[in-house]
């Protein structure tokens, strides 16, 4: 079996907001995916049990659909669920991402494993790599307002 996949992330924006992008299906649909890639459906049912399904749709169009079911949620801590691709049902994969809180920043560490071969695995790297690179433009923009709204007034532009 091919080795597993891991990357690790740090973002400066507090757990609270990271974990929400994760959790928040509107939130999600925000930067889930590769550049390029939107993701119109996303459904999560965030449970031991529960089940997710997301549509990322290609630049040129292409639907790929996804599913899993999730096997542990510790909140803000640990997720764990398996990922599918419709279009291959019997080749089940594992999703594991950890979350830490780094004094207002946040710590990921992922791992995925089920891959048939290195050029699967190279191609989620890239996705992977690519989305992470979407969350945290859009967690470090979310964390950033929050701050600013928790300092009592809005954000000012230096000129």
């Amino acid at each position: 079996m091919t080795e597993k996949l891991a990357i690790k992330r740090s973002y400066n924006a507090p757990i609270d907001v990271v974990w929400q992008a994760w959790a928040d299906p509107d939130q999600a649909k925000v930067w889930w995916g590769p550049r390029g890639f939107t993701a119109p459906v996303v459904e999560l049912d965030e449970r031991p049990g529960g089940q997710w399904r997301a549509l990322m749709v290609a630049p040129d169009g292409t639907e790929l659909w996804q599913h899993g079911v999730y096997r542990e949620i510790v909140p803000k801590k640990r997720i764990v669920y398996t990922m599918i691709w419709d279009r291959e049902p019997d080749h089940e994969m594992l999703v594991t991402v950890g979350f830490a809180d780094k004094a207002n920043k946040t710590e990921i560490s992922f791992e995925q494993s089920g891959f048939k071969s290195d050029g699967e695995r190279e191609g989620h790297k890239s996705g992977w790599t690519q989305s992470f690179d979407r969350l945290g433009e859009y967690v470090e923009q979310r964390g950033t307002r929050k701050v600013a709204k928790k300092a009592g007034g809005k954000a000012h532009a230096r000129r």
